[in-house]
Protein backbone atom coordinates (compact mmCIF):
# COMPACT_ATOMS: atom_id res chain seq x y z
CA UNK A 1 0.00 0.00 0.00
CA UNK A 2 2.73 2.21 0.66
CA UNK A 3 4.28 1.78 -2.22
CA UNK A 4 1.27 2.52 -4.91
CA UNK A 5 0.88 5.55 -2.12
CA UNK A 6 4.62 6.84 -2.85
CA UNK A 7 3.97 5.69 -6.87
CA UNK A 8 1.29 8.26 -7.28
CA UNK A 9 2.85 11.18 -5.02
CA UNK A 10 6.05 11.26 -7.42
CA UNK A 11 3.18 11.21 -10.67
CA UNK A 12 1.53 14.09 -8.82
CA UNK A 13 4.96 15.87 -8.50
CA UNK A 14 6.24 14.83 -12.80
CA UNK A 15 2.59 16.19 -13.55
CA UNK A 16 2.99 19.59 -11.91
CA UNK A 17 6.14 20.19 -13.25
CA UNK A 18 5.40 19.37 -17.23
CA UNK A 19 2.19 21.74 -16.10
CA UNK A 20 4.65 24.75 -14.65
CA UNK A 21 6.91 24.48 -17.41
CA UNK A 22 4.24 24.67 -19.98
CA UNK A 23 2.79 26.94 -18.65
CA UNK A 24 6.00 29.37 -18.26
CA UNK A 25 6.72 28.63 -22.23
CA UNK A 26 3.32 29.51 -22.62
CA UNK A 27 3.30 33.06 -21.55
CA UNK A 28 6.73 33.31 -23.11
CA UNK A 29 4.83 32.90 -26.17
CA UNK A 30 2.43 35.09 -25.63
CA UNK A 31 4.81 38.27 -23.98
CA UNK A 32 5.84 38.58 -28.31
CA UNK A 33 7.81 41.80 -28.36
CA UNK A 34 6.28 43.94 -25.64
CA UNK A 35 8.71 42.28 -23.58
CA UNK A 36 12.21 44.15 -22.52
CA UNK A 37 14.93 43.65 -20.36
CA UNK A 38 15.21 43.90 -16.62
CA UNK A 39 18.10 45.89 -16.42
CA UNK A 40 18.63 47.83 -19.67
CA UNK A 41 22.41 49.20 -20.45
CA UNK A 42 22.84 51.81 -23.05
CA UNK A 43 23.46 50.49 -26.58
CA UNK A 44 26.38 51.81 -28.67
CA UNK A 45 23.92 52.84 -31.27
CA UNK A 46 22.07 54.72 -29.26
CA UNK A 47 21.32 58.55 -30.60
CA UNK A 48 22.66 60.25 -34.07
CA UNK A 49 23.18 57.18 -35.95
CA UNK A 50 27.29 57.97 -37.76
CA UNK A 51 26.14 56.87 -40.97
CA UNK A 52 23.23 57.55 -43.81
CA UNK A 53 21.54 55.17 -45.54
CA UNK A 54 21.22 56.47 -49.28
CA UNK A 55 18.19 55.98 -50.94
CA UNK A 56 19.06 53.26 -53.13
CA UNK A 57 20.02 51.23 -49.91
CA UNK A 58 16.19 52.37 -48.34
CA UNK A 59 14.81 51.13 -51.70
CA UNK A 60 16.63 47.82 -51.55
CA UNK A 61 15.89 47.15 -47.95
CA UNK A 62 12.24 47.73 -48.67
CA UNK A 63 12.25 44.86 -51.52
CA UNK A 64 13.99 43.03 -49.17
CA UNK A 65 11.94 43.26 -46.17
CA UNK A 66 8.85 42.71 -48.31
CA UNK A 67 10.50 39.71 -49.30
CA UNK A 68 10.48 38.08 -45.76
CA UNK A 69 6.50 38.41 -45.62
CA UNK A 70 5.26 35.17 -44.33
CA UNK A 71 8.16 34.33 -42.20
CA UNK A 72 7.04 32.63 -39.49
CA UNK A 73 6.97 34.80 -36.22
CA UNK A 74 9.51 33.53 -32.93
CA UNK A 75 10.35 35.66 -29.47
CA UNK A 76 14.22 36.38 -29.73
CA UNK A 77 14.08 35.50 -34.06
CA UNK A 78 16.47 37.04 -35.85
CA UNK A 79 16.68 35.03 -39.44
CA UNK A 80 13.99 33.47 -41.33
CA UNK A 81 15.43 30.20 -41.21
CA UNK A 82 14.39 30.61 -36.71
CA UNK A 83 12.16 33.05 -37.54
CA UNK A 84 11.42 36.37 -36.73
CA UNK A 85 10.70 38.91 -33.85
CA UNK A 86 9.92 42.37 -34.95
CA UNK A 87 13.42 43.65 -33.60
CA UNK A 88 15.14 40.68 -35.11
CA UNK A 89 13.57 41.29 -38.44
CA UNK A 90 14.74 44.87 -37.72
CA UNK A 91 18.14 44.15 -37.46
CA UNK A 92 18.11 40.85 -39.97
CA UNK A 93 17.23 43.16 -42.87
CA UNK A 94 19.29 46.18 -41.85
CA UNK A 95 22.31 43.71 -42.26
CA UNK A 96 21.76 42.18 -44.81
CA UNK A 97 21.07 45.16 -46.92
CA UNK A 98 23.31 47.80 -45.58
CA UNK A 99 26.05 45.85 -43.67
CA UNK A 100 24.88 48.47 -40.40
CA UNK A 101 24.13 46.04 -37.14
CA UNK A 102 21.28 48.19 -35.58
CA UNK A 103 20.38 48.06 -31.88
CA UNK A 104 18.81 44.35 -31.12
CA UNK A 105 15.93 45.43 -28.58
CA UNK A 106 12.87 47.57 -29.68
CA UNK A 107 14.13 49.98 -26.56
CA UNK A 108 17.15 50.36 -28.02
CA UNK A 109 15.85 50.91 -31.72
CA UNK A 110 13.66 53.43 -30.29
CA UNK A 111 16.37 55.52 -29.35
CA UNK A 112 18.65 55.10 -32.73
CA UNK A 113 18.94 57.72 -35.23
CA UNK A 114 16.65 60.57 -35.81
CA UNK A 115 13.29 61.50 -34.71
CA UNK A 116 11.02 62.22 -37.87
CA UNK A 117 7.50 63.55 -38.04
CA UNK A 118 5.11 61.52 -40.04
CA UNK A 119 4.90 64.08 -42.97
CA UNK A 120 8.41 63.01 -43.66
CA UNK A 121 9.12 59.24 -43.26
CA UNK A 122 9.85 57.72 -46.00
CA UNK A 123 11.05 54.01 -46.93
CA UNK A 124 13.65 52.53 -44.33
CA UNK A 125 12.42 54.43 -41.90
CA UNK A 126 11.91 52.98 -38.56
CA UNK A 127 7.59 53.19 -37.29
CA UNK A 128 7.16 52.29 -33.15
CA UNK A 129 4.08 51.42 -31.66
CA UNK A 130 4.04 52.23 -28.16
CA UNK A 131 6.57 50.94 -26.37
CA UNK A 132 7.13 47.24 -27.40
CA UNK A 133 6.62 46.82 -31.41
CA UNK A 134 8.66 48.16 -34.44
CA UNK A 135 8.16 47.95 -38.35
CA UNK A 136 9.81 49.63 -41.13
CA UNK A 137 8.29 51.92 -43.60
CA UNK A 138 7.72 50.77 -47.05
CA UNK A 139 5.85 53.41 -48.13
CA UNK A 140 2.30 54.16 -49.38
CA UNK A 141 1.41 54.44 -45.68
CA UNK A 142 2.60 50.55 -45.57
CA UNK A 143 4.45 48.67 -43.83
CA UNK A 144 6.56 45.43 -42.50
CA UNK A 145 6.74 43.79 -39.12
CA UNK A 146 7.14 40.44 -37.17
CA UNK A 147 3.37 40.47 -35.07
CA UNK A 148 3.36 38.47 -31.59
CA UNK A 149 3.29 34.97 -31.60
CA UNK A 150 1.11 33.02 -33.78
CA UNK A 151 1.57 35.22 -36.81
CA UNK A 152 3.83 35.72 -39.55
CA UNK A 153 5.82 38.37 -40.99
CA UNK A 154 3.07 40.69 -42.71
CA UNK A 155 2.80 43.77 -44.43
CA UNK A 156 0.12 45.97 -43.02
CA UNK A 157 -1.64 49.62 -43.28
CA UNK A 158 -0.92 52.56 -41.17
CA UNK A 159 -4.53 53.37 -42.16
CA UNK A 160 -6.13 50.37 -40.88
CA UNK A 161 -8.59 51.00 -37.67
CA UNK A 162 -6.21 49.02 -35.24
CA UNK A 163 -2.67 50.75 -36.56
CA UNK A 164 -3.92 53.70 -37.11
CA UNK A 165 -4.94 53.99 -33.01
CA UNK A 166 -1.74 53.72 -31.68
CA UNK A 167 0.31 55.80 -30.43
CA UNK A 168 3.38 55.90 -33.05
CA UNK A 169 7.27 57.33 -33.76
CA UNK A 170 9.28 57.36 -36.26
CA UNK A 171 13.25 57.47 -36.91
CA UNK A 172 15.41 57.22 -39.40
CA UNK A 173 18.49 55.31 -38.97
Amino acid sequence: MLVIAAHRLKSLTVLKSFCLCAGVGLLLLLTGCASSPSVQSRSPFIGKASFEITPAQAADLTIYALGLVGTPYRYGGNTPESGFDCSGLIGYVFKARTGIVPPRTVSQLSEWGQSVARVDIRSGDLIFFGDGHAGIYVGDNRFVHAPSSGGDVRLDSLNSKYWSAQRLAYRRP
